[in-house]
């Protein structure tokens, strides 16, 4: 499979991540694996809530107070109400983001603008329950329901972060497909994820394959929009080791009549290895890649599965 080019995927991010002085107190929260490691292959578009707003660098400190669900933003000293100031900046801004062909956001957490979640909202007593989304992130996301969304901090996790940085270039390719979709190119983009897909939910895939049957017949514009909302749904559900080892386990079926019983044993120990933990998934995939090309076999070969994201990025090597 070919990788994307360095540079080539638009990503939208909280601007003190980069590095910005745009925090309240004049700082900024540089995140080095963002900009030095994912920088190499995505292309930042900055946000800021509080200064894009009009807000000054430094200001007073804000929180979110009130209703979980409905949270006013409220400076914590002067008790000064942004809520509607921010709300309205919000609407503006997401829209002009939707100019931007973006394939997703990392966003900073635990801030009362670009916090995805778990963000402290305080009630009239000033206790605090951190169970609110900042007013931008939940813009964006209702604006934006099926883009791949993520916090910096919890890239910090090799799961989450593979899971995510997976949803990215799945969907880049897929816009690309869905830009002008035809019969046979959705067709083609399904037949070349589906392993790929079949480790994230088995359920979505067997849906999705119900939707390319009839997709010579079917409305092309609404069975775009059906599979797309099917395709990141899956891409959401992370992979665990069980779904790993079906998937891997369904390839070396393509090799029953092919490989030799020494081969076979040796697959199956490294599976096994697998399965209890002992090496990291890049070993049964490195191997089953050996034998794709060795014999040459042309369905495997065209897998996303075996390549989702750049291998320079290592997210496969961790046990």
């Amino acid at each position: 499979m070919t990788s994307e080019q360095p540079g080539q995927i638009k990503i939208g991010i909280s601007s003190c991540l980069l590095g910005n002085k745009v925090r309240f107190d004049g700082g900024h929260k540089h995140d080095r694996y963002i900009t030095q490691t994912l920088g190499a292959y995505f292309t930042y578009v900055p946000v800021c809530p509080e200064v894009e707003c009009g807000l000054p660098v430094p200001r007073e400190s804000m929180r979110l107070v009130g209703d979980v669900d409905n949270p006013r933003l409220v400076t914590n000293k002067t008790g000064r109400d942004l809520t509607e100031r921010m709300q309205n900046w919000c609407r503006s801004r997401v829209e002009e983001l939707a100019q931007e062909d973006l394939c997703g956001f990392i966003f900073k957490a635990k801030s009362p603008s670009s916090g995805m979640e778990r963000v402290k909202v305080y009630d009239a007593n000033n206790i605090p329950r951190a169970a609110g989304v900042g007013l931008f992130a939940r813009a964006f996301k209702t604006r934006f329901p099926l883009l791949p969304v993520e916090e910096e901090g919890r890239l910090h996790d090799i799961r989450l972060r593979e899971n995510f940085i997976e949803q990215i270039f799945v969907y880049r390719r897929w816009r690309d497909v869905a830009a002008d979709p035809t019969p046979a190119g959705l067709v083609d983009f399904h037949t070349s994820h589906k392993l790929l897909l079949l480790s994230h939910s088995e359920k979505h895939t067997r849906e999705m394959g119900r939707l390319m049957a009839d997709a010579g017949k079917a409305d092309i514009g609404a069975l775009t929009d059906r599979y797309q909302t099917l395709l990141m749904e899956a891409m959401r559900l992370k992979p665990t080791t069980r779904k790993h080892v079906n998937v891997l386990m369904h390839m070396m079926g393509y090799f029953k009549k092919l490989i030799s019983a020494d081969e076979k044993q040796e697959l199956l120990a490294v599976l096994d290895t697998f399965k209890d933990g002992s090496v990291p998934l890049i070993v049964p995939v490195t191997l089953i890649n050996h034998y794709i090309r060795k014999y040459r076999e042309p369905y495997l070969l065209r897998q996303y599965y075996l390549t989702p994201h750049p291998i320079e990025l290592k997210l496969r090597n961790h046990a």
